[in-house]
């Protein structure tokens, strides 16, 4: 049980890492520490543009066209 919340709980509560013991504790602390409160708005913003985020991987052609390089690609030796 945690006496005190930091940072490292907090970043635990927004991804749903604490038990329900946890999450009052930290809850009472929100309320009452603006810093941390704070704290959590920023990482909550921050995480919510994070997933918002799309990833791209790059297509099986560009992989393979980088592997073939790779293996055909003269190490050791410098370009001038």
């Amino acid at each position: 049980m945690i006496a005190t919340s930091t940072h490292d709980d907090i970043i635990r509560f927004v991804y749903h890492e604490t038990s329900e013991e946890e999450n009052v504790l930290i809850e009472q602390t929100l309320l009452a520490e603006t810093d941390l409160q704070r704290f959590y708005e920023e990482l909550v913003e921050t995480k919510r543009e994070l997933d918002g985020v799309a990833t791209h991987s790059a297509s099986e052609r560009a992989v393979q066209q980088i592997l073939v390089y790779s293996r055909n690609f003269p190490y050791g030796r410098t370009a001038h």
